[in-house]
């Protein structure tokens, strides 16, 4: 199992995210449960980044949103760094 790991400021982040999506609340909670299981799973939808985000990833909430995270595989870890809409995250 990967442990998911919560920054203040992801918390913080997210509680915005969740006032202006409530409607998400339910979908987002799944996929931070198939992600703690299984990361590779293609409903994630799971990609590597480019560019200034070189060193992240990004999973889809739903078509619409998006949260990057940090992988540290080699501890079994993932940081959510942010989640907010696709054009509001590049």
């Amino acid at each position: 199992m990967i442990e998911i790991i919560f920054t203040r400021s992801y918390e913080k982040q997210a509680k915005k995210f969740f006032k202006a999506n409530p409607e998400l609340k339910s979908q987002y909670a799944k996929v931070l449960k198939l992600l703690a299981v299984k990361p590779q799973h293609p409903s994630l939808r799971l990609h590597k980044l480019k560019g200034k985000f070189q060193d992240l990833h990004s999973i889809s909430v739903n078509y619409s949103h998006r949260i990057i995270i940090k992988f540290l595989i080699k501890e079994n870890t993932i940081i959510p760094i942010s989640v907010n809409k696709h054009d509001q995250i590049y």
